[in-house]
């Protein structure tokens, strides 16, 4: 590997498979100290697990104490942790739509505030959402999720003006079909499903978490120093072909 995260610390929430232990593999091999945040205890053998809960801001705060008491910095935060809450819009409980939101937008901000205050201290930083193409387009039978990661992408959009001038980068990345395990585990509940998504697919191919991995990496290093408050869809295209 090239070493372009060399002497940064990074931190990954939902780290422990799909996605996030991806980013956080890669990362350590491209040189970072990588801490994984999740609620799993074990994750890439090269990367430093903390278990916690992206919901609980207080959990979350003292995680982020504690990896500046041990590595002394935090220069990247990948806010990977979310997940699908798809309801018919009239039957959706309050709990549910909470809960939603709380998953896959409050628990990012509160990773976010917890270590702003130290990137904006070294005057240095960036920030990677995971973010979805969800966000972009909206798929009947998804809500509420889509409402949530529309304003993940807000979010990502306003704290990286809001921060710019203190040498810090906030950024999202949409990823459309990835092969995460939840994605395998429909596949195997619905005969031929593989094959219809596949087909919907310009490349005709799945995508990979690794592929999401890359992305994040480029807008986490100096390479990308100059991109912010912008999203990345990472989609194989789909997004933009009309469907019948």
């Amino acid at each position: 590997m090239s070493g372009r995260l060399s002497g940064k610390v990074a931190v990954i929430t939902g780290a422990a498979s799909g996605i996030g232990a991806a980013v956080a593999g890669l990362f350590a091999r491209e040189g970072a100290t990588v801490v994984g945040i999740d609620l799993q205890p074990s994750g890439p053998g090269n990367v430093e697990m903390l278990q916690g809960d992206i919901i609980d801001a207080a959990a979350m705060a003292g995680r982020v104490d504690h990896i500046l008491a041990r590595h002394g910095r935090i220069d990247v935060l990948v806010n990977n942790a979310g997940g699908d809450v798809f309801c018919d819009p009239l039957a959706l409980a309050d709990a549910q739509w909470r809960h939603c939101f709380a998953l896959n937008l409050e628990g990012a901000w509160q990773l976010c505030r917890a270590v702003l205050p130290g990137m904006v201290a070294q005057q240095g930083g960036a920030i990677v959402n995971i973010a979805s193409v969800h966000g972009h387009k909206i798929i009947p039978g998804a809500f509420p999720y889509p409402v949530a990661k529309h304003a993940l992408i807000g979010l990502t959009r306003s704290l990286g003006i809001e921060y710019a001038a203190h040498g810090i980068r906030v950024n999202s990345i949409s990823p459309g079909l990835i092969l995460v395990p939840r994605i395998e585990a429909w596949f195997e509940r619905e005969p031929g499903a593989r094959e219809k998504q596949t087909a919907l697919l310009p490349p005709r191919r799945i995508g990979t978490p690794e592929e999401v991995a890359y992305t994040a990496l480029f807008l986490a290093s100096d390479e990308a120093r100059f991109i912010n408050a912008t999203d990345i869809l990472i989609d194989g295209g789909r997004s933009q072909v009309y469907h019948d």
